[in-house]
């Protein structure tokens, strides 16, 4: 299986401050990767890293390079808003837009980037993506209601739908399921397994246990630097780094 992305070398930093330090790793295409670890450990910070959402970030500078599609992302020749149509982002907390509506929510992405899609093609895409997350029948009859009134679970899955409207390649989620009741969480958890076939999804998870339901491969980060990284099954039963076992068995985080 050919990678999605290819990462070399990526330090960061936030002002004199190193939160990654020399990060080599590839992301398989059309899979799911869990990035684990203790808090502070850099994870949320090397996902952002994969989109550039960090650009905007006072004394925040990343060296080293992260190959998209064979292109190297880590350049001026880059645009970040291009490569964040590409590369999706769902974050901690679910950010509906307060003021929209279910189908505006969905359908925003697509109107913003033009393409000239008539209204027929824009309430297609908006029908195919809540489907694909999942929730096109909860919500089939309610699309005029305010995202932001939806709960927890549904503003999730909503945000969910509103990233793969845009038809990105990669879809990166930092911790989705931390603000959600285990309800909502199990339901997250079963999308973003039928997705990973689909989508080269990359997940920011504190839950051992997720990584382990969700993962095809997963990575270890402890202190900025990648300890470890391997096929899912592998790295629950026999990590190959003492520091991982140590984590895995709560001596540590």
């Amino acid at each position: 299986m050919d990678n999605a992305i290819e990462v070399r070398n990526l330090s960061s930093w936030f002002g004199q401050n190193q939160v990654l330090k020399d990060i080599t790793m590839d992301i398989r295409r059309n899979s799911v990767t869990s990035v684990m670890g203790p808090s502070g450990c850099g994870k949320s910070t090397f996902i952002r890293c994969l989109n550039r959402m960090h650009d905007l970030t006072p004394g925040f500078r990343m060296t080293g390079e992260i190959l998209f599609d064979g292109r190297n992302i880590i350049t001026e020749k880059i645009d970040p808003v291009l490569l964040r149509r590409k590369v999706g982002m769902v974050f901690q907390q679910p950010n509906p837009f307060p003021r929209m509506s279910v189908y505006d929510n969905v359908a925003v992405g697509l109107r913003l980037n033009g393409g000239g899609k008539s209204r027929g093609e824009i309430a297609d895409v908006v029908e195919k993506s809540l489907r694909m997350a999942a929730i096109w029948d909860e919500l089939k009859d309610h699309l005029d209601r305010a995202g932001a009134s939806l709960s927890g679970g549904q503003q999730q899955r909503l945000c969910i739908a509103r990233a793969l409207a845009v038809e990105p390649e990669v879809l990166l989620m930092d911790e989705p399921c931390s603000a959600l009741d285990p309800v909502s969480t199990a339901k997250i958890e079963e999308l973003i397994e039928d997705l990973g076939d689909r989508y080269t999804i990359v997940v920011v998870t504190h839950n051992m246990q997720q990584a382990a339901r969700i993962s095809d491969s997963v990575a270890f980060f402890l202190m900025g630097v990648l300890v470890e990284m391997d096929k899912s099954a592998k790295m629950f039963t026999n990590p190959s780094d003492k520091r991982t076992e140590e984590y895995i068995t709560g001596r540590f985080g």
